[in-house]
């Protein structure tokens, strides 16, 4: 079963502003669907806790990288 979040909800999660959450949207790093006549978008969980981790991820990558290049 999915679990939606609306642009406010991530944003709070997050603890960054509506704006960027739209940005991380129409960029494509962060999915999301655009749902009803007005075509809110709504944030499945799954791929907010995906993006997070991925986020991990690429910090500990480039932490990684600055070890070996010191």
């Amino acid at each position: 079963m999915y679990k939606f979040l609306t642009i406010a909800d991530v944003a709070e999660c997050l603890n960054v502003s509506a704006g960027q959450v739209r940005t991380l949207i129409k960029s494509g790093e962060l999915p999301a669907i655009q749902v009803g006549g007005r075509g809110q978008w709504r944030i499945d969980v799954a791929e907010l806790e995906a993006y997070i981790e991925r986020g991990y991820t690429k910090t500990r990558d480039s932490f990684q990288v600055s070890s070996w290049q010191n």
